[in-house]
């Protein structure tokens, strides 16, 4: 299926590695621009080097901290400057600390806030209204399914989720007349370079080996096994594209029916 991306200029947080460095690789394969936006340049170093062969001249890198809102609109500037206006955005940049529940304190609640909440709204703010004066644009934003299913070790980053997914529907209500579509997808456990932080605060609270902590987790998925990142970043182009022009509004559980949920 042709999504139509090509030429389109995507921006895309926390794209040098994990789900965020999948979606470049594939809205490159269908001939978009895409900008990386990264917190850290040693890491879009290594993205650019693994995206060299997909033609240096549409893809471009920007370190920034997006906790902060002035950092973020100063990558966003030299975003547009380099490939013009976005057309897309996608936001899988910040991950909050996965920390056992008796540990939380009001500290590590308010650093979850910053790092997944924040990250993603600083950068939203600016463009949802850049594309708003468009008339087009869409919105993706990636966002772990603990903000639909509490987890003990992951309660504030879980808040966090829930928080955005709140905002990626009112969002999506609020600037549906003006031409933007704002969607969600919540993905479970997926082979990133962050699932060995993951299964380490598990097996810290269940008193288990990491090796056993993984076992057990697959174990519970239905269909077998983790996600991929690339299987997370095909459904992010769908949502991106004009082939989901009537999708908005949405946050899409991708955990490999986990936990059955009516949404």
């Amino acid at each position: 299926m042709d999504l139509y991306l090509s030429g389109k200029h995507i921006l895309i947080t926390g794209g040098s590695k994990g789900i965020g460095l999948a979606c470049a690789e594939a809205f490159l394969a269908e001939g978009a621009r895409v900008s990386l936006v990264s917190r850290s340049e040693s890491n879009l170093e290594r993205a650019l080097e693994r995206l060299a062969g997909h033609g240096v001249n549409r893809v471009s890198a920007y370190a920034a901290d997006l906790t902060q809102p002035a950092s973020a609109q100063t990558a966003l500037s030299a975003a547009i400057a380099d490939f013009g206006p976005l057309d897309v955005l996608v936001n899988s940049a910040g991950a909050a600390k996965h920390t056992p529940a008796p540990e939380l304190t009001p500290q590590a609640w308010q650093d979850a806030m910053q790092a997944k909440y924040f990250s993603y709204i600083h950068m939203i703010n600016p463009v949802i209204k850049q594309m708003a004066q468009r008339g087009k644009g869409s919105i993706v934003n990636v966002v772990g399914n603990g903000g639909k299913v509490a987890s003990p070790t992951h309660l504030a980053g879980g808040a966090a989720n829930a928080a955005l997914m709140l905002a990626t529907a009112g969002l999506a209500n609020a600037f549906a007349s003006q031409g933007i579509r704002v969607n969600a997808i919540n993905p479970g456990l997926t082979r990133t370079d962050r699932l060995q932080e993951v299964m380490a605060a598990d097996a810290i609270l269940q008193g288990i080996e990491i090796d056993e902590v993984m076992k057990r987790a697959v174990a519970k998925i239905p269909i077998g096994r983790m996600a991929e990142p690339e299987e997370i970043a095909r459904v992010v182009l769908f949502l991106a594209s004009d082939a989901a022009s009537y999708v908005t509004g949405i946050n899409m559980s991708m955990d490999g029916s986990t936990t059955p949920l009516l949404v």
